[in-house]
């Protein structure tokens, strides 16, 4: 196992949290349902008192948000800190919760690592605070990654429903069909290929969350979590449908052997070398920073449905602002991640290139209008919104998902550097990360 106990520790705290108690990892007697109802007086006393806030987070578009906050309520001080993304923040996050020190009053969490923390109780439940009524202000997917029974663990901040991202110059030079359909991509694949063999539809040389992303929208659901109790099961129909598309990529060599956001996937979408990108409605803004010299030639449409005339989509990124157990003025912790996240701030990061989780933004007028000069004066927001709208709401993680993730590579990146399938590569990815559940404590059937 690469990470030994006093690491894992250090790194995402799960084995304090199942063999010690929760509050033996810096968790709070005060956490999940047993907390105290916040009334709104109490937090307006708080934000006229004022005071300072912490808050780790890496999103840019916080900027803006707090320079308004602050001057809504300018008794209070926010500083924001960049503590890193991905693996770093959580491992900074759960080395200040171990150590019981140095924990900030709000953390910016992505939703797949949200369990590991909601289940040591190391973040507060929001409910209290009234979280619980915003229920209806959220799409779908989001709200379900940030929900557990009644209690609410986070404050969906963005989303990313997925969509298709594709060149239409080299589309319209090769007179090749955009694709609607998973079958049908295959086949443009194998036609932009032979029409010119520096042509790849995609690349992808192994990616933890776009696979999660497309067993997601085909109606695989691998993770059952109830508590400490797991599931693990590639093996369902979705899995299936999956793994027999993409194989006949793989086999065919017809995906570019790049990975994304190194300068060779810039370079790509640029010259045109990497035709299409599904990934999350996130992406627009990185298009128009990165790959300035192709504005105009892309455009976006609908996810390709596995089956025909169907809309099923999935989310791929998000994150959320959580408060940890162990952070300070809870008041005011809660009052700017409201304000950031379902307020005041919402236009604010809209208007810096963020995607909305707030269905009224997403179904707004002004949002769904608006040209993207980049994508040809495309309305694209409508396909994104559309998207959002037809997320399935019944999809969970592992409460170990950083770790799973992290070992990815391991499993079924074999399928794309060697005669291993994609279906094997999945079936030892299950069987690694029911041995390291087992071996952290947790009840795992497969």
């Amino acid at each position: 196992m690469p990470m030994n106990t006093r690491r894992l520790l250090r790194g995402i705290g799960i084995v304090c949290a199942l063999g010690l108690g929760a509050t033996a990892c810096g968790g709070s007697a005060e956490g999940g349902s047993s907390q105290k109802q916040v009334s709104a007086e109490n937090i307006q006393a708080a934000l006229k008192k004022g005071g300072t806030l912490t808050v780790w987070a890496w999103e840019p578009t916080l900027k803006q948000v707090v320079a308004d906050f602050e001057k809504k309520y300018p008794a209070v001080d926010v500083k924001v800190a960049n503590v890193g993304t991905n693996n770093d923040a959580y491992t900074a996050l759960s080395n200040a919760i171990s150590a019981k020190k140095g924990v900030p009053d709000v953390a910016q969490i992505e939703y797949y690592a949200l369990g590991q923390y909601a289940l040591t109780k190391g973040l507060d439940d929001l409910a209290p605070y009234g979280a619980d009524k915003l229920a209806g202000t959220y799409s779908p997917g989001p709200w379900n990654a940030v929900t557990s029974d009644k209690a609410v663990y986070a404050l969906p901040m963005d989303a990313g429903p997925m969509a298709m991202f594709y060149n239409k110059k080299v589309f319209d030079k090769h007179k090749v069909k955009v694709p609607t359909t998973w079958d049908e991509y295959v086949e443009a694949a194998r036609d932009l290929h032979k029409a010119d063999p520096k042509v790849y539809i995609a690349n992808d040389t192994g990616d933890a969350g776009m696979a999660t992303s497309m067993l997601w929208q085909a109606g695989s659901r691998p993770y059952t979590v109830d508590g400490t109790k797991v599931k693990i099961d590639f093996s369902d129909a979705g899995a299936k449908k999956y793994t027999e598309t993409w194989q006949k990529l793989l086999d065919e060599k017809l995906l570019a052997p790049v990975t994304g956001w190194t300068d060779a996937w810039y370079k790509g979408l640029g010259d045109g070398s990497i035709a299409t990108l599904t990934t999350g409605a996130w992406m627009p803004a990185n298009f128009t920073t990165g790959v300035k010299n192709a504005s105009g030639d892309w455009r976006a449409a609908p996810l390709p449905q596995w089956t025909a005339g169907d809309k099923a989509s999935a989310e791929n990124g998000g994150s959320a602002l959580a408060l940890p157990a162990l952070g300070k003025n809870k008041e005011l912790a809660y009052a700017f991640t409201e304000f950031a996240n379902s307020g005041e701030g919402v236009q604010a990061r809209i208007k810096g290139g963020a995607f909305p989780a707030t269905t009224a933004d997403l179904q707004s007028d002004a949002f769904q209008n608006a040209e993207f000069p980049y994508f040809g004066g495309q309305k694209a927001n409508k396909i994104f919104a559309e998207s959002a709208a037809n997320v399935a709401d019944d999809w969970s993680y592992l409460p170990y998902q950083v770790y799973a993730n992290s070992i990815f590579n391991n499993t079924v990146g074999k399928a794309y550097i060697s005669k291993t399938t994609l279906s094997e590569g999945l079936k030892s990815w299950q069987d690694a990360s029911v041995k390291y559940g087992t071996e952290q404590g947790f009840t795992v059937e497969k």
